[in-house]
Order: structure tokens, then C-alpha cells, then sequence
């Protein structure tokens, strides 16, 4: 797929967010940033203004529908729809970012961000990374979020990308932090890859050099059976439609991985009379940037016990997820 666009990704990107953030268009958070060891270097970062919206509560009796932010992107975040004869998605940018040029690929088309991802979308996907990694301008990680316990916040299909070089760039002294995703490529393959030091159930593939369209949804789809009979769930020869569970995605140009996920919040175990005046105190919201290696947290008595106690977080990584000894259950 051809993006068609006028000039580099990663130049449009940057000059569009820029632009949207000097008009008041998007909100930027600032983050404190620790890295924390957890059998492997996780980023840990702390946003109060994330103390400002209910965490991990679901809206019960409403009629109001959400507001879909894709159907008509606002001119000032759009950054650009593509292939150019017949635009099937739009990229733009996150109007609530915490890391600088975070940017969305949404269909065009209102399409469920619970059914399973199509030849299309992976194909984008794939060539938002590729043209991003052109000319030497760096690295993109791409993640999904499907399904209830998965992160989601939006009905429309969407998948998200974060510039690795935005993340390291905050890199404090403490510690060396590369993407979770990256650590795959020592990993043999049989027929999975996976990470020693992660408790939860992950499967990965490689991606070969300039896959097409197919090769990325074969992947894709043995990935996404592979959850889930991790999972649990009685597998599924479907390849459209709904999917049988919630998980997470990520994607760089060279690695594809899945994580079935069980539950949207994990704990943190804070005292009330030290959280302060915010909402849900101990309660995180994890989604596919954990695949990242990073977590976000909006109290500072979380990070305080996150930093102080690294064993938390894997924990809180083991309850969203389902257990390593099911992956034996998978099949391609």
C-alpha cells in the first residue's frame, strides 16, 4: 500500500503535531520517567494529569453515545487519508498524547474495533512503520487494543503508533531501556518466540523483509489463534468477524506478538491516606504499550511502589494477563 504522501512520514507527523500543540488543538501531558526492573528494563512513567478522569470504571446506564473522534477526524488533528483513489484510513494524531507525535491509523469506514483485523489494516499498519524507518529517521512501535479487557477506549477501529525515539529520548540515568517487542530477535522460534522473564501468556513471529498483504494476516491470524487457545477458549478456524477474546498487538518492521488479556486493571497496593485527592486510587489501566515496556501511572504513591517494588509489577502483569503453562494449549 502506498501512502501517497507529499513528504516523510515522520517530517508530516512532527510538523502537524507541532502545529496542533502551539493551536491548543491537543493536550500534551509531561510524564516523570523511572525504569524499573522486572526481569526486564520497563519504563514507568508517571502522569498526574491522568488523576483527572475515572480510571477503569466502565459507564454504566448511559444512553449517550461516545463520541466517535474518527468519523470526521477534526481538520486540525487530521494528518493525512490514504491510498489516495479510494482513502481507506486516516491517519491522526492523538489529541491526548503523553509522548511527542503519537499518532492514530483509523478506518475511514466505521468498522469494530473488535472484529478481527483485515488484510488492509495490516498492510497500513505495515507501511506506516516501513515509510517511518525510511531515510534513517528512526522507528515506529505500532499496538492495538481489542476488546473489553484490552486497553480500548474507542469503538472504531483504530491502531495506534509511538515513535521509539520519542520514548528512549526521556531516558533517565538510571537504567537502559530498549521495547519489549525488540528483545524477540534472539529468541528461537518453535513455533513461537517467546521472553524467558515474562509470567504471562505472549506469543511473537518475525515479520520477513517486505511481506505482502497475506503474509502479514497469516501471521497475524496464527498469532491471534494462538491467544486464543492460550486463553482458554475453544479455537476458531475464522479469520473476519469478531473476535473470541480481548488482547493486545504490537508490530515494528521486523516483529509481530499477541497477549490475550483477562482483565482491563491490575492493582497497586497504595495507602488510601497517601493516594491524595484522585480517583481510584492503586487501580492502573494497562493496554498494548505494555508490549512496549512502559506503563503509566497517575498517583505518586503508585510510582513510589512501583519504583520501590519492582516485584508489583509483575504481578500486576501476570493478573491481565493468562498464565505461561497454558501456552502449551496453542496451535497454530
Amino acid at each position: 500500500m502506498q501512502l501517497g504522501l507529499s513528504e516523510n512520514l515522520s517530517a508530516l507527523v512532527a510538523r502537524r503535531f507541532k502545529a496542533a500543540k502551539e493551536g491548543g488543538h491537543l493536550v500534551f501531558s509531561p510524564t516523570q520517567l523511572s525504569i524499573i526492573n522486572a526481569g526486564i528494563p520497563y519504563q514507568l512513567r508517571y502522569c498526574p494529569a491522568l488523576a483527572k478522569k475515572p480510571n477503569g470504571l466502565k459507564p454504566t446506564g448511559s444512553k449517550t453515545p461516545k463520541p466517535d473522534p474518527f468519523e470526521n477526524p477534526s481538520p486540525d488533528l487530521l494528518i493525512a487519508t490514504f491510498p489516495p483513489s479510494n482513502p481507506t484510513h486516516a491517519l491522526v494524531l492523538n489529541k491526548f498524547p503523553v509522548i511527542p507525535n503519537h499518532f492514530i491509523l483509523s478506518t475511514t469506514a466505521l468498522k469494530s474495533q473488535t472484529d478481527l483485523l483485515e488484510l488492509s489494516d495490516l498492510e497500513a499498519t505495515y507501511a506506516c512503520i516501513s515509510s517511518w524507518s525510511q531515510n534513517h529517521n528512526g522507528r515506529l512501535f505500532a499496538f492495538f487494543n481489542s476488546g473489553d479487557d484490552s486497553g480500548a477506549s474507542q469503538p472504531h477501529r483504530h491502531l495506534q503508533f509511538l515513535p521509539v525515539e520519542a520514548m528512549a529520548d526521556q531516558n533517565p540515568a538510571d537504567g537502559a531501556w530498549a521495547p519489549l517487542i525488540d528483545g524477540f530477535a534472539s529468541q528461537p522460534q518453535t513455533p513461537y518466540q517467546h521472553l524467558p522473564h515474562l509470567s504471562f501468556a505472549h506469543f511473537a513471529l518475525p515479520i520477513p523483509p517486505a511481506p505482502s498483504p497475506e503474509t502479514l494476516h497469516n501471521i497475524y491470524i496464527s498469532l491471534y489463534r494462538a491467544a486464543v487457545s492460550a486463553a482458554g477458549v475453544r479455537n476458531t478456524t475464522a479469520t473476519s468477524g469478531p473476535a473470541n477474546i480481548s488482547y493486545n498487538l504490537a508490530m515494528t518492521l521486523s516483529t509481530m506478538m499477541i497477549v490475550p488479556r483477562k482483565a482491563e486493571t491490575a492493582h497497586v497496593p497504595v495507602d488510601i491516606e497517601k493516594a491524595g485527592d484522585i480517583v481510584d486510587p492503586g487501580v492502573v489501566s494497562l493496554n498494548g504499550t505494555i508490549l512496549a515496556g512502559t506503563l503509566m501511572v497517575k498517583a505518586e504513591a503508585e510510582w513510589d511502589v512501583l519504583r520501590d517494588q519492582p516485584e508489583v509489577l509483575v504481578k500486576m502483569l501476570r493478573d491481565v494477563g493468562f498464565p505461561r503453562e497454558r501456552e502449551g494449549m496453542a496451535v497454530l
